[in-house]
């Protein structure tokens, strides 16, 4: 019985995180204007995920194309290519560089996303709360957060002197691995 108190249970060795393609996912956000309140989204998006030993070790990217976010109207959706500029800014993307767990229980993780936005040329750094889950075969990260347009320098947000968006936007990212 000694024996057995003496030496410590080891904790269970936890799985590696893999390195993985992006399969699926989709990019939003939620805006408000003098017209009402409306959705953008794509779901025309790459990434990868940069496995390691442990979660707080991956590392990846996501990103997508401006140009294919969509917003059920098609006149918003040009000014939207106006005022991002996507025929000079195609993309935007988010580089992550480092996950803070906040817990874990089993397969799912609340983390800290710590990584670079690049939007209309700006580069800023954010943290995003995020949901990890992860099955036998895939890895699903979900997180939102809220955003200024004015950050990015994405000002012209004024269409006729009347219809006028808000600058305050919320991000929603969800995409598995």
């Amino acid at each position: 019985m000694l024996a057995l108190l003496s030496h410590p249970a080891s904790a269970p060795a936890q799985r590696p995180w893999p390195d993985a393609e992006l399969r699926s996912g989709s990019l939003s956000f939620d805006g408000k204007s003098t017209l009402g309140d409306f959705t953008g989204v794509t779901t025309t998006v790459r990434g990868h995920l940069s496995g390691g030993p442990r979660l707080a070790d991956v590392r990846g990217w996501v990103e997508a194309p401006v140009n294919t976010l969509k917003t059920a109207n098609a006149r918003r959706d040009r000014d939207l290519n106006k005022t991002m500029e996507s025929s000079l800014y195609a993309t935007i993307r988010f580089q992550l560089e480092g996950v803070t767990p906040q817990w874990e229980r089993g397969d799912s993780a609340a983390v800290i996303l710590e990584g670079d936005f690049v939007i209309h040329g700006v580069t800023r750094r954010e943290h995003l709360n995020a949901l990890v889950l992860r099955s036998a075969d895939s890895v699903r990260v979900t997180a939102s957060l809220p955003m200024n347009l004015h950050d990015y320098k994405i000002d012209k947000l004024t269409r006729f002197l009347v219809f006028k968006m808000n600058p305050d936007i919320v991000v929603h990212i969800e995409v598995v691995f």
